[in-house]
């Protein structure tokens, strides 16, 4: 007797997301991704209970490169990583630096009080805070027994 076993597609394509999170996963290890010739920061974004709070690695580059904007429900970070002096006499045998503009925009999970957005810059990270509205924050309620 031979024994068969069932074909279920669902675990076919369980296993084929897992194949996919693990190429996304090896593709955003650097601190910028890139796509061509593009440059990507790579972020961060959680929220708590009060801030939203997005990280972004940008190694190499100052406070003054970078421009921070915050629209209705979307954070856009933009900035240029300026070419450093080419030597012309050398043979380069690996080349992994990316220069030029770059544009990132995320779309944040809830709304945000904009005007009191704060942003810091410590050693290639840029952090952004951005207060919770104080609609979207949860509220508790007592409860008064008699």
């Amino acid at each position: 007797m031979s024994n068969l076993t069932r074909w279920e597609p669902v675990r076919e394509m369980m296993t084929l997301r897992e194949a996919m999170d693990r190429l996304f996963d090896d593709a955003f290890t650097r601190p910028f991704s890139t796509s061509g010739d593009s440059v990507i920061p790579a972020i961060d974004l959680y929220q708590n209970a009060d801030e939203v709070v997005v990280k972004a690695a940008l190694p190499g580059l100052e406070a003054k490169d970078v421009q921070i904007s915050v629209t209705a429900d979307t954070l856009t970070l933009r900035g240029e990583i300026k070419h450093e002096n080419e030597q012309k006499e050398v043979t380069y045998h690996i080349r992994e630096h990316r220069y030029g503009m770059f544009e990132r925009s995320v779309m944040l999970p809830t709304d945000v009080q904009t005007d009191k957005a704060k942003a810091d810059f410590e050693n290639g990270i840029l952090t952004i805070t951005l207060p919770k509205a104080e609609a979207v924050k949860p509220k508790t309620i007592t409860i008064k027994a008699k």
